[in-house]
């Protein structure tokens, strides 16, 4: 274990002894620090169990208190998987609820200045680009990528292997392997190059793209969209899992501009 002389390590603490924790870091109440993990100068953790591997780099914040005016002390915390990468000054702050979490899992990478609030979720293999935000309650799926400077309503979910472009933001679901980009962030197209690097075949690439073309096209709104799909698009877990992801949103999956949906009323 090399914890640094000037670290402010709380006594109910668990740390491995492969662990490294830099000057000037505060390692608060309840947490567990697992094997290889390194701990940045500076970094203030707290209420946090960190998985094998991890980094967390200089003066990023893990498990402060939520910014929810409902928060009354009670007692919760943040989970972080693997392989992650928390970079400089981001934020993840613990849950909101008695015994709740905000939870990250495997090889994430968290880049500076990118917040995550209370109870969120993200999945594995997810990217925060620099300064994204994302409320409370949000749901990121398997590889997605949030875009620098983009954010997202609390309660909002963005689908597995979406990007999103930076600079954009969203009070609405994002469409599971989709590109999407601007305010609100509409979905332009599929995102083929990360359904590729994810291993993707060609195939079920395909019947994504035919599906995300129905959704798109001004000639139907998305319930006739969806039933279209039903008929005319080989089913895939893919495209399985896109049409229960628009079926089951609480918020709405903004899919077209406002010009298309303006003239979708026209006609």
């Amino acid at each position: 274990m090399a914890i640094h002389k000037t670290a402010i390590i709380d006594e109910s603490a668990k740390i491995s002894e492969s662990a490294t924790i830099g000057a000037y870091a505060f390692i608060g109440k309840d947490v567990e620090i697992g094997e290889n993990v390194t701990i940045g100068e500076y970094a203030h953790v707290e209420y946090a169990k960190i998985g094998d591997n991890t980094k967390i780099s200089p003066y990023a914040s893990i498990g402060g208190e939520p910014q929810d005016l409902g928060y009354k002390g009670e007692k919760t915390g943040v989970i972080i998987g693997k392989n992650c990468w928390i970079r400089e000054f981001a934020t993840v702050n613990r849950a909101s609820g008695e015994g709740t979490f905000t939870k990250i899992g495997d090889k994430c990478l968290i880049m500076a200045y990118a917040h995550v609030a209370h109870n969120c979720v993200l999945e594995n293999e997810v990217i925060m680009a620099n300064a994204a935000t994302i409320g409370g309650h949000t749901h990121v799926g398997f590889g997605a990528w949030l875009g620098g400077m983009s954010v997202y309503h609390q309660n909002v979910r963005v689908g597995e292997m979406a990007i999103v472009s930076g600079a954009s933001a969203t009070r609405m679901d994002i469409l599971p392997y989709s590109k999407s980009e601007g305010i609100p962030a509409i979905v332009m197209g599929v995102n083929a190059i990360g359904l590729k690097r994810k291993g993707v075949d060609k195939i079920s690439r395909d019947a994504i793209h035919k599906a995300i073309r129905i959704l798109k096209s001004p000639e139907y709104n998305t319930t006739q969209a969806l039933e279209i799909i039903e008929k005319e698009v080989e089913k895939n877990e893919y495209v399985n899992k896109l049409i229960e992801f628009i079926k089951t949103s609480k918020r709405g999956v903004c899919i077209k501009s406002n010009k298309e949906f303006q003239h979708l009323e026209e006609d």
